[in-house]
């Protein structure tokens, strides 16, 4: 790949990937970009080449990597990109900051955005895929989205522009997002820190937190709504299914469904990116045969398969 721009951060050809997502597969990018800041990332944006694709990437903690890798120029967001800053119930927050940070942060100034606390990822990414738990979502809290748009224009969006439903939001092509905006309800830092020590307790004790996983694997199959919110009269668990099928436990190379919590896929040491998303293949195939219903996959799955 030739003709790309000059930049003061770091841009590393034919970059492996594996070391960058949670699950430690996949093969490498054609390029990584690593802006020092945002007008080098403007700057990036506005003169690459148009034909030239690029894959905004958090800290992966829910993508696998295919192990041939990424044709497309990388950007990863780090230094410059991670401030947290609150203002009364007002919380602003770098798309690289870690959830777990904005979340602490918050409750320090009394303002309750607790339910980041325990999904593991960044802000770019819990607004991109509205992430949530307990019964709160992104999308209850976000106020502004701001973006650096492919042209290298910094745009600000609504929670209308992002068009948020469960565990998914819309962003213009190419875009990268740099920062949101958050207004949460108030509440006592000590009660805050409390309910959030409560939710990591309960967590360890469900998930298999030691093990290298992305999270959940599979979206709940069914009764929510478009902002996220469950519907108990229909609330499926993707899990319930996955052990209804008798898929628990099941492995495929490397890769296995955590016999802690179905359906969390965890790569044991050795798993490849083909392993893992093939294991999850077998379950959507054999939850559909057995119960009806097809799983969708929340774990985002990008690049080539490795060519023999």
């Amino acid at each position: 790949m030739s003709g790309l721009p000059e930049v003061r951060g770091r841009l590393t050809p034919a970059r492996p990937l594996n070391d960058l997502t949670w699950l430690r597969v996949g093969g490498p990018a054609d390029h990584l970009f690593q802006p020092a800041d945002l007008e080098d990332l403007q700057a990036f944006l506005r003169d690459l080449p148009s034909d030239v694709p690029v894959f905004p990437m958090g800290v992966g903690s829910n993508l696998i990597v295919r192990d041939g890798g990424l044709r497309a120029v990388v950007i990863r967001l780090g230094r410059g990109f991670n401030g947290i800053e609150v203002a009364g119930t007002t919380v602003i927050a770098g798309a690289a900051a870690l959830d777990a940070h904005v979340a602490r942060k918050a409750a320090d100034a009394g303002v309750d955005l607790t339910f980041l606390r325990t999904i593991p990822g960044s802000i770019g990414g819990a607004v991109r895929m509205n992430a949530g738990c307990y019964g709160s979502y992104t999308a209850d809290v976000l106020r502004k989205a701001t973006i650096v748009t492919r042209q290298g224009q910094v745009q600000h969006l609504t929670p209308e522009d992002l068009n948020f439903r469960y565990r998914q939001s819309d962003l213009p092509e190419g875009a990268v997002l740099v920062s949101a905006t958050f207004q949460g309800p108030s509440g006592d830092p000590a009660e805050l820190h409390a309910r959030m020590e409560a939710q990591l307790k309960k967590r360890d004790e469900t998930q298999p937190t030691k093990d290298r996983s992305a999270g959940s694997t599979f979206r709940n199959p069914a009764g929510f709504s478009s902002t996220g919110q469950a519907d108990d009269v229909h609330d499926l668990k993707a899990w319930k299914v996955i052990d209804d099928a008798g898929m628990r436990g099941a492995t495929l190379g490397g890769a296995q469904m955590s016999p802690k919590h179905s359906n969390f896929l965890i790569n044991t040491g050795a798993a490849t990116a083909a392993d893992l998303e093939g294991l999850g293949e077998e379950v959507r195939k054999k939850v559909y045969e057995t119960s009806g219903i097809t799983l969708e996959w929340e774990i985002m799955r990008v690049g080539d398969p490795l060519k023999e």
